[in-house]
């Protein structure tokens, strides 16, 4: 059950939308939302392998720790603000079903602050990251391969959503990341009122199909239309294209990545869905 939903902010102008989005399941599942908001340690942005003189660093040190003042309180304060017209109450932790939020205030490096936090969530909402500012990237990364746990990542929207989850399209290959994706999301695929498993004609060896995953879903009473397309190789686009074109408003999906030492990157499709998305998409890995 989805019972603790985190969402990492940052001064991007990308929260709330985020935070709507996990406001919309926190309502439907009872949820509580925890805000974590990091917040950088000044010394951090002291320039690394460069003498700085003494009196310089401590003017760039007090600096740093003043515009993080001023973000940190522009933060809390539209938190406040939404929460407030959304009737979201607003508690210091966790002690019960919700719906409920809660603002929790980190120092260090955001990448770190998600491992911490989102190991215990039971889903993690972030942006969408957006490539040409160069930002949310390493969020997305850190929470997908970090922590074990499903994260939806949600796309920019110039309107409040109206709903997540309710239509469901899953993508499907057969593979033990599909399979984990499921796994980890069938309370949110158990509520859906629609749900559509994508699949190319291109199954994968030894591989459970999707009428295979339709009639695991039938066991839990959970109806799902198989939806099967032709694919010409370029599976990422394809399957946001089926998406639309069944009137997915969420996708689920396994992620699929490359670890190179200390940097993971994504997998071709997984980042052509990560770059390409409109509608909100549920990663697994």
């Amino acid at each position: 059950m989805f019972r603790k939903i985190l969402v990492p902010v940052r001064g991007d102008g990308k929260g709330e939308n985020v935070l709507a989005h996990a406001t919309l399941l926190a309502n439907r599942f009872d949820a509580h939302i925890e805000v974590t908001h990091c917040r950088p340690k000044p010394s951090d942005l002291l320039p690394f392998g460069v003498p700085v003189p003494s009196f310089l660093q401590g003017q760039i040190l007090e600096q740093a720790a003043s515009v993080a003042d001023e973000v940190e309180k522009g933060l809390r304060e539209a938190f406040d603000r939404y929460a407030a017209a959304h009737d979201l109450k607003i508690i210091d932790a966790q002690n019960g079903p919700g719906p409920s939020a809660s603002w929790t205030e980190e120092e260090g490096k955001q990448i770190d602050i998600i491992k911490h936090h989102g190991r215990l969530a039971d889903l993690i909402v972030v942006p969408k990251p957006d490539r040409d500012q160069n930002l949310g990237a390493n969020t997305l990364k850190s929470a997908l391969f970090g922590t074990g746990r499903p994260v939806m990542m949600c796309p920019p929207r110039d309107d409040e959503p109206t709903s997540v989850g309710e239509r469901v399209a899953i993508a499907w290959n057969g593979s033990v990341e599909a399979v984990r994706a499921v796994s980890l999301t069938l309370d949110l695929i158990s509520r859906a009122s629609e749900v559509t498993i994508l699949t190319a004609d291109r199954a994968q060896l030894h591989s459970a199909s999707a009428d295979d995953l339709a009639s695991y879903l039938r066991v839990r009473d959970i109806e799902a239309k198989v939806d099967l397309f032709a694919s010409n190789g370029k599976i990422g686009k394809e399957l946001l294209d089926r998406a639309m074109a069944v009137g997915a408003d969420t996708m689920i999906m396994g992620a699929y990545g490359d670890s190179h030492e200390h940097e993971t990157i994504f997998g071709g499709n997984t980042q052509v869905v990560v770059d390409n998305a409109d509608i909100p998409v549920v990663l697994v890995h």
